[in-house]
């Protein structure tokens, strides 16, 4: 019973973290974005809908190695589901799974 109540008051302190870990992203990303290190996810966005066909369903900005990225999942209209990596600062692509986008 004492190991029950242990693990319950530890709850809130376990649901906060990923909360304020969240607050933490969104506030590095801010500060990415004002200082000029990336480009507004608008803007991204355009431009991969531009060079690829299909619908957005779900975009992420990462920090890895340094370099921030936006992995942008992509439904064309065949159904095939497909992800692209672009540099959140030039919005060059970096990796896709699916091969060379369309003109």
């Amino acid at each position: 019973m004492n190991r029950r109540l242990l693990l319950l008051s530890f709850l809130p302190l376990l649901l906060a973290k990923p909360a304020a870990a969240e607050r933490r992203d969104h506030e590095r990303a801010r500060a990415a974005l004002e200082a000029g290190q990336i480009r507004p996810l608008s803007e991204i966005l355009a431009e991969v809908e531009r060079r690829f066909r299909g619908r957005v369903i779900e975009a992420e900005l990462e920090l890895n190695d340094g370099l921030w990225r936006y992995e942008i999942t992509i439904l064309p209209p065949n159904g095939e589901v497909f992800k692209v990596e672009i540099d959140a600062a030039t919005s060059a692509l970096i990796r896709s799974n699916r091969g060379t986008p369309p003109a």
